[in-house]
């Protein structure tokens, strides 16, 4: 019940308060985090320092360190400010390259996933040991991974999903290893490789990531 009450809580002393007093503003909260928008700096801190004084009415703090100004650079908004990023939801937004209908190349303010959920991620990825499952068939495998990977490429996938290549690129690096471990014949890495890429052309639905990745790190 505990989250369910804070949230409770939380609709009430932050999101009705916060459209009652700045309309103006549009926000975002999930759990305890939240991100403001706002039109300028000026605006920015007049609604921190709301928020702060609310949040001391409610017998909360806000969190020193997450707490910040972020200034959202991009093509249109080219200045220059201390904090130029922030992370919200397993996602970090910062100025990233992006391509418009034309091709051309310019800068926008995007999402991808962070660096803490990519470390998160890859320990998962390494715990598993794929390349000692010699007693599994690729199908085997295939069946207990592809749901985990799945949700990863669903969940953080949807906005610059190529942050996620490497990653899924080492899943097939270890692949390549168990291919090593598992046939003799295939002992040389430049071998194994070879079968790897036979059988991603062969069944290319067989593990759910292969739609996005078929090298191997």
């Amino acid at each position: 019940m505990s989250p369910v009450l804070a949230n409770l809580f939380m609709h009430y002393a932050f999101d009705m308060w916060l459209t009652r007093t700045h309309p103006e503003v549009v926000f975002e909260r999930y759990a305890d985090d939240a991100v403001v928008h706002c039109d300028s700096e000026a605006q920015a801190r007049e609604v921190l320092a709301g928020i702060a004084e609310r949040m001391e009415q409610v017998g909360l703090t806000l969190h020193p360190d997450k707490t910040q100004i972020v200034y959202c650079k991009d093509a249109n908004r080219p200045g220059r400010y201390e904090r130029t990023m922030f992370t919200f939801l397993g996602y970090t937004f910062r100025p990233r390259p992006a391509r418009d209908r034309k091709g051309r190349m310019f800068l926008a303010f995007l999402p991808a996933i962070s660096p803490q959920a990519l470390k998160k991620i890859s320990l998962h990825v390494r715990r598993w040991r794929l390349h000692r499952w010699i007693y599994h068939t690729f199908a085997e495998i295939a069946a207990t991974i592809n749901p985990v990977v799945a949700g990863w490429m669903q969940y953080y996938g949807r906005f610059y999903p190529s942050a996620l290549y490497r990653l899924l690129a080492r899943i097939n690096a270890y692949l390549v290893r168990w291919i090593r471990n598992k046939y003799r014949r295939y002992d040389a890495t430049r071998a194994a490789r070879a079968k790897l890429a036979e059988i991603t052309s062969g069944y290319p639905r067989t593990f759910r990531h292969w739609r996005w990745v078929t090298t191997a790190y």
